[in-house]
C-alpha cells in the first residue's frame, strides 16, 4: 500500500513538474474583417497579474505595413472600466493587477476600407503564474536552473490552489444565485395562482349577479 502511495505521489509530482515546464497558454491568431470588431474574454480571479501583447500580421514581409491595417484596442474590467485603450496602432501590449474578479475583454476594431480586407492580428494574454517574468525573477535572485524550476512548481501548485478556492467560491456565488431565482419564481407563481383565482372569483360573482338581475336563479 505505502509503495502504491508513494508511486502516486511521484507521478503527481512529475505531473505537476511537467506543468510547470510546458506553457500556460499560447499566443492567439485569428482574422477579422475590416470595419467589425472582435472581442476576447478572459476569466481573471481577484489580485491576479495579467499581461497581454497584441500586433497585426504584416501581409508583405518586404513591405510597410499598409495604414488600413491599423486598430483601435481597448480593454476593459468585468464591470466596463477602461484598463488599456490605443487608438490607430499595429501593435501594443498591456500589464495590469486585477482588482475585480471575472470576464475581462479585449476588443479589436478596425477601420472600415473599401474594398473590405482581411486583418490578422496576433494576440497573446497570460495570467497568473505565466504572466510572471521568470528571467527577471531569475536574475534578479541570482539563482540556478533547478532552483528556478522549484519556484515555477510552487507559484503553479499556488495557482492551482487558489484556482480551486475560486472556481469553489463561484460555484457557491451560482448556488445562490440559483436559489434566489426559485425563490422568486416560486413567489411569482403564487402570485399568479393568486390573481387567478381573485379573477375566476370575480367571473363567478358577476355572473351571478348578472342571473339575479334578470331573475334568472
Amino acid at each position: 500500500m505505502a509503495c502504491v502511495v508513494s508511486r502516486f505521489m511521484a507521478d503527481f509530482c512529475l505531473l505537476l513538474f511537467l506543468l510547470a515546464l510546458t506553457p500556460l497558454s499560447e499566443a492567439l491568431r485569428f482574422d477579422v474583417q475590416s470595419g467589425q470588431t472582435k472581442c476576447i474574454s478572459e476569466d481573471i480571479k481577484l489580485n491576479s497579474m495579467a499581461v497581454g501583447k497584441y500586433s497585426v500580421i504584416n501581409p508583405s514581409e518586404n513591405q510597410p505595413l499598409p495604414d488600413s491595417h491599423k486598430l483601435t484596442v481597448r480593454v476593459s474590467s468585468p464591470y466596463g472600466s477602461s484598463i488599456h485603450y490605443a487608438d490607430h496602432v499595429d501593435s501594443g501590449d498591456f500589464a495590469f493587477t486585477s482588482s475585480e474578479a471575472g470576464d475581462y475583454l479585449a476588443c479589436f476594431w478596425t477601420l472600415d476600407h473599401k474594398p473590405p480586407n482581411t486583418i490578422t492580428i496576433e494576440f497573446d494574454w497570460r495570467t497568473g503564474v505565466a504572466a510572471k517574468d521568470w528571467t527577471y525573477v531569475a536574475k534578479k535572485g541570482q539563482i540556478d536552473v533547478m532552483e528556478l524550476e522549484l519556484k515555477k512548481l510552487e507559484d503553479t501548485v499556488k495557482s492551482i490552489h487558489d484556482e480551486m478556492f475560486y472556481l469553489r467560491e463561484r460555484e457557491e456565488e451560482m448556488q445562490e444565485m440559483n436559489i434566489a431565482t426559485n425563490s422568486k419564481m416560486a413567489w411569482l407563481s403564487f402570485l399568479s395562482l393568486v390573481v387567478c383565482l381573485s379573477v375566476a372569483g370575480l367571473q363567478l360573482w358577476h355572473l351571478k349577479t348578472y342571473f339575479e338581475r334578470k331573475k334568472l336563479l
